[in-house]
């Protein structure tokens, strides 16, 4: 093409083309959007016609080669309404101008991997495919209610400041995915909400500098996909996964228009009237593993919808808040293995049951439950983690109520631990056990060991009252007292000065025997319990 000496079009421009030039000169607006709005629609059937239609070569050539702006102008390249044909090639390009295309339609993919953008915005428009691979930006990139057929790959990309992306509709490129954001680094904000994905979220290594919004987004994963697959994610602030007020006066749901959302989860944000909350749903597995969160991770109302060896997988997070009182999943599993949270704040609710939790090594220090949430369902919560015997999340629960002043539901959880363990044991260790808990509770209710102690003296008290026994030596023998007598019995080690004076039959020495192996007994149980209480401490 042969452009003028003055800057103006090419003489081999088509109209649609020649004012898209003039435009970009004057850093103003080409609008070719239609009187009818049927016709506008970038996502309906409708052809356009040729009025409408620009090369994609024209449009690289001015964003990569562009005129010099107008005297008192900036260059910038902004389009509603048109449609690009044939394939963008921006690939290793450095586009100074600001480019916003807004409600228009790309025939073919648009190419940008290793391209260097100031900020780009692309609204409302009809990709099949965006190929952005170590893309760079100074400023935003923003993508809102475009809808891309074969996937959107951002891997490595760096956007300086906020990646937007909400009420965008993604289906999977040939691998499954729908996004690929692999190692993308996002300067501040990345918000991606009420989405629409049918394919794989990938964000494996991530760098997040602010907050990650998937609020009201639905996930739905590909076969043999995650619907989220986002190890190693960094976020320096929060993670949402909550649901988003969405306004009802738009009637298309399935559209929702520029200004007709209002973010936040169940408990933030108010709703007008004619609002309702759209929740967080996951249609497939969830892999946060290794995901460092700085301030927190919120799942407040989402939906897991997971297969039957499919995964809600928190592995080794770091975060100093977890909220998990969304819904409970009816299948898969949630992992917590080796996380290590400040607080989690739950709903009893929230949680699977037997077999569909796992928190081995799962340490948090903090427990704020969002509804009441009594020691029993606790004590249900753990064992549902542990459907084979493991001392470790028994013993981190009591030690966070023991910190947080529930000394007495402490000793309850480390009952609940023995009590579990004696399944484990052999038939005599079981029998060892089982008296143990009949009679002082492993030694954790203290109390019980001081009343058994007063029914055998009450007991033997009784029955030596009932004899008269002679002394073994006339001259050297104490006053006889039934009640020191049985305590001296009861007693181990410790002499009252009782036993040992006094002849019994063989009728009064069963007695005594039995009395001395009670109180063997209750001692040894007492001294285990002890020594458990002092190894705790």
């Amino acid at each position: 093409m042969t452009e003028p000496r003055d800057g103006g079009p090419p003489e081999d421009l088509s109209p649609a083309e020649a004012a898209m030039w003039n435009a970009y000169r004057n850093g103003s607006t080409l609008d070719l959007s239609d009187t009818d709005p049927l016709q506008n629609n970038p996502f309906s059937p409708f052809p356009w016609g040729p009025e409408r239609i620009v090369r994609a070569s024209v449009v690289a050539r001015l964003l990569l080669h562009g005129p010099e702006a107008r005297p008192g102008r900036v260059a910038a390249l902004k389009l509603r309404g048109l449609q690009i044909t044939g394939t963008l090639k921006l690939a290793g390009g450095s586009i100074a101008p600001y480019v916003e295309l807004s409600g228009c339609r790309f025939e073919s993919e648009l190419l940008m991997p290793e391209a260097h953008f100031a900020t780009v915005r692309l609204i409302s428009c009809a990709i099949p495919r965006i190929e952005a691979a170590r893309l760079r930006t100074e400023g935003d990139l923003h993508l809102p209610r475009c809808r891309v057929d074969h996937g959107i790959r951002l891997t490595d990309a760096q956007i300086g400041t906020d990646l937007l992306m909400n009420q965008i509709h993604v289906r999977p490129d040939r691998r499954g995915r729908a996004i690929t954001a692999d190692g993308l680094s996002v300067a501040q904000d990345l918000q991606a909400e009420l989405i629409e994905t049918y394919g794989e979220v990938s964000l494996r290594g991530a760098k997040i500098g602010v907050s990650l919004s998937l609020r009201g987004s639905r996930l739905r994963a590909a076969a043999d996909r995650r619907a989220l697959n986002a190890p190693q994610l960094s976020v320096e602030r929060t993670l949402y996964l909550t649901g988003a007020w969405v306004s009802e006066a738009t009637g298309n749901q399935g559209a929702t228009p520029p200004f007709g959302t209002v973010t936040g989860g169940a408990a933030g944000g108010a709703a007008g009237r004619g609002s309702r909350l759209q929740p967080f749903e996951c249609h497939g597995g969830v892999r946060l593993d290794d995901g460092r969160f700085g301030d927190s991770v919120d799942l407040n109302g989402a939906r897991f919808l997971l297969g039957p060896r499919e995964e809600l997988s928190l592995r080794r997070i770091t975060s100093p808040e977890l909220r998990f009182n969304a819904e409970r999943p009816e299948e898969g599993r949630v992992v917590l293995n080796g996380a290590k949270v400040v607080t989690l704040i739950d709903l009893a609710a929230s949680w699977p049951g037997p077999g569909g939790l796992a928190m081995n090594g799962f340490v948090y220090e903090n427990l704020v439950p969002q509804e009441e949430f009594p020691l029993s369902r606790r004590l249900e919560w753990v064992a549902s983690a542990t459907p084979e015997y493991s001392p470790e999340p028994y013993e981190r629960l009591a030690t966070v109520l023991r910190n947080s002043g529930e000394d007495a539901d402490a000793r309850e959880v480390l009952l609940a631990k023995q009590r579990r363990r004696r399944e484990t044991l052999p038939l005599a260790a079981k029998l060892w056990g089982f008296l143990q808990d009949w009679t002082v509770a492993y030694g954790y209710r203290p109390g019980r060991a001081a009343l058994w102690m007063a029914v055998l003296w009450g007991v033997g008290t009784l029955t030596f009252a009932q004899v008269d026994p002679p002394p073994f030596k006339k001259e050297e023998h104490p006053v006889w007292n039934p009640a020191l007598y049985s305590l001296d019995l009861l007693i181990p080690v410790i002499n009252l000065g009782q036993d040992g004076y006094w002849r019994l039959d063989s009728r009064w020495q069963w007695a005594a025997a039995a009395l001395v192996l009670l109180g063997w007994i209750l001692a040894t149980t007492v001294a285990a319990g002890a020594s458990r209480l002092l190894r705790r401490s």
